[in-house]
């Protein structure tokens, strides 16, 4: 057993011994092919500027001398005249030369310096030919010695005064600089023919070193082959080794698949009771949401259930105790339309009340009901720095920056430094949590209390979830402030470090929307319902509402209101009215079964464009947003009075268009 673990052993280290080397020589041969291919095309790029240099010097030769050809043809034809033979001679050479130009500066146009060089030689170019032409314009109409003077003027070089230096002539400087080109290609033609020669030697080595590296590799084949044969029995032998090692193998694999069943079944059973633990948790959350949301509307119906009680039994007595009882149920209502707008926010799905606002000026406004709340012990530092309005609610806006600030509070125990600062940002997509990239406006309330551990954090936006000492606090601050941000398209950020401090930051999106866009009517009237104005008195008005307890409702109001109005209890119904009748204004529902109530109003606006439209509505889902822009909008519950006030606003609204 001994001597087969030896010869197995020795037999690895031949194998490996002949794999490294066969692996060394054909890197060995991958970098002389390398640097072979690198030479080569070393050789044929020093080739390639060889001819370049050689080509350019060439033309620039051919240049010159058509140059000198057309000059000599102006002078014989200032002497003789003769314009079809020594004038035509000298009109063609000299356009040849400029055809030759054009051919240079495409050879040099990846040469910055020679591109220079022939682009003065082309202005050059350009004003000896005017020159000159003013000598054939002379000698063609002088007959006689008219251009033999001007030909002398612009060709020969002679000094201005007396004693001063020659002064090259436009042809003479033309010919300077053709020579200045030749001379760097020239220069670039000694450079390109010394490479050529040094990689073209360098080359010619790599190739005897690669065929003297071929009969190397030769005779390291041959020894591999041997090393084969010895592979090949060996192979035979721990075949053999494999089989008694196979059944033990397989024994063992049977235990641990048996093990890993029992693993598999027990990861099941935890992951369903895990799944069941957090059902548990989501029903005690929903128990405790609904629990807190069935106090408060049991408070508010007490207080309608109770005045509008009183009132019956009051109806024969004092109109002022029946008003009061009255009012009474009007206010528990109002405050129960109030609570669902607020858990709509809450739930993300109702927008409020937006509207522009600046958020420097919100903040700087806020700053006396803070201090007057957070107490005198508390220093509130404002920081605005910000310049972009934003879309929002400015209410809840002000009711989430209080709540920020009463947990800031009490993080510090009463005593320290806020700052509440705003600034304008920029944010990539994916950057913050789920928002898209854009601009956005961040409001940051920084304390220098406690601060929050990583549990805290991921969990500081649960309902009902706080850390205070009971009958403090009940955790639905940071929730609402959450389902607030989420509601007006920005997000809620948390950066804190137990013992430093909090900052928490919201990030609402930068307001690029129109204010006149929507315009939601308050659901209650700020003043009580009376005559409706003169220019609404007996408009013929469409109510479409599925609802027929709201429909029958609302008609009446109408009516009351002194409106002539007509009730459908769908959108086919509303388009079958407005082929009997003409309308002055349109009330809809947004969400109805069939037909929306968009829709219909983007049917009846196509027919009548100057229709006055108002929505009524209790929830605005995603997608009706866009809609809505441009129409009055009034939400559900409403009072008879914010009735009157969205019908007058909205068919003042169109009459103010129309004008």
């Amino acid at each position: 057993m001994m001597a087969g673990t030896d010869e197995s052993g020795g037999f690895d280290g031949r194998r490996f011994g002949a794999a490294a080397g066969a692996t060394l020589a054909a890197l060995i041969l991958l970098g002389m092919v390398l640097l072979v291919a690198v030479s080569n095309r070393a050789r044929d790029d020093a080739l390639e500027r060889e001819r370049h240099a050689y080509d350019v010097t060439l033309l620039v030769r051919t240049v010159d001398a058509t140059v000198a050809r057309s000059e000599a043809a102006l002078g014989r034809f200032v002497l003789d005249e003769d314009v079809k033979t020594s004038g035509s001679i000298y009109a063609n050479e000299w356009r040849l030369a400029g055809t030759q130009l054009r051919q240079l500066e495409r050879l040099v146009r990846k040469d910055p310096v020679q591109a220079r060089r022939v682009a003065t030689v082309q202005a050059l170019y350009v004003q000896h030919g005017e020159n000159l032409g003013k000598v054939a314009q002379a000698a063609a109409s002088a007959k006689g010695e008219g251009g033999v003077a001007l030909f002398y003027t612009y060709t020969r070089e002679a000094p201005i005064k007396p004693n001063e230096p020659i002064t090259l002539t436009l042809g003479a400087q033309l010919r300077a600089k053709l020579a200045e080109i030749a001379t760097s290609e020239r220069g670039v033609l000694r450079n390109s023919m010394e490479q050529t020669q040094f990689f073209s030697a360098q080359a010619d080595r790599l190739t005897d070193y690669l065929s003297w590296l071929g009969v190397i590799i030769g005779l390291a084949a041959i020894g591999l082959g041997v090393l084969a044969v010895q592979a090949v029995r060996q192979n035979y032998l721990a075949r053999r080794e494999a089989e008694t090692l196979e059944q033990a193998v397989a024994m063992r694999t049977q235990e641990l698949s048996a093990a890993n069943e029992a693993l598999l079944q027990e990861a099941e059973e935890r992951e369903a009771a895990e799944a069941q633990l957090r059902q548990i948790q989501k029903m005690e959350a929903v128990g405790q949401l609904t629990g807190g949301i069935a106090h408060d509307f049991n408070n508010m119906l007490a207080v309608v259930v109770g005045g509008i009680d009183l009132a019956k039994r009051r109806i024969g007595g004092p109109k002022r105790e029946i008003l009061q009882h009255l009012n009474n149920a009007m206010d528990g209502a109002t405050r129960a339309a109030a609570l669902t707008r607020r858990l709509l926010g809450f739930a993300r799905a109702e927008p409020l009340l937006p509207e522009q606002t600046d958020p420097g000026e919100l903040v700087r406004g806020i700053t006396d009901l803070l201090d007057r709340t957070l107490g005198e012990r508390i220093q509130v530092r404002v920081e605005t720095n910000g310049s972009w309005p934003v879309y929002v609610d400015p209410h809840q806006l002000e009711n989430a920056l209080l709540n920020m600030a009463v947990n800031a509070r009490d993080a510090m125990e009463g005593e320290g430094m806020l700052t509440i600062a705003t600034s304008d940002v920029a944010l990539d997509d994916g950057e913050l949590g789920g928002l898209p990239g854009g601009d956005y406006v961040r409001i940051a309330v920084a304390d220098q209390g406690c601060g929050m551990s990583e549990e805290v954090q991921r969990r500081a936006f649960e309902p009902f979830f706080t850390t205070k000492e009971v009958g403090k606090g009940t955790g639905l601050g940071l929730s609402q402030i959450f389902g607030f941000a989420r509601s007006s398209g920005g997000e809620v950020k948390i950066d804190s470090a137990v013992g430093v401090g909090t900052v928490v930051s919201l990030f609402l999106p930068r307001s690029l929307v129109l204010p006149e866009e929507v315009r939601r009517q308050p659901a209650v009237a700020s003043r009580p319902s009376g005559e409706p104005g003169k220019q609404v008195r007996g408009a013929r008005i469409l109510l479409c509402e599925d609802d027929p307890r709201v429909r029958s409702a609302t008609v009446e109001a109408l009516q009351d209101l002194d409106f002539e109005p007509v009730a459908c209890a769908n959108a086919e119904e509303a388009l079958s009215a407005f082929e009997a009748q003409a309308f002055d204004l349109v009330i809809s529902d947004v969400i109805m079964p069939g037909m929306t109530g968009p829709e219909l109003i983007r049917v009846l606006k196509r027919r009548h464009p100057e229709l006055a439209v108002l929505f009524v509505t209790g929830y605005v889902g995603e997608g009706e947003g866009e809609d809505l822009k441009g129409y009055e909008m009034l939400r559900k519950p409403f009072t008879v009075g914010a009735l009157q006030d969205a019908v007058e606003a909205a068919i003042g609204r169109t009459e103010l268009r129309a004008a």
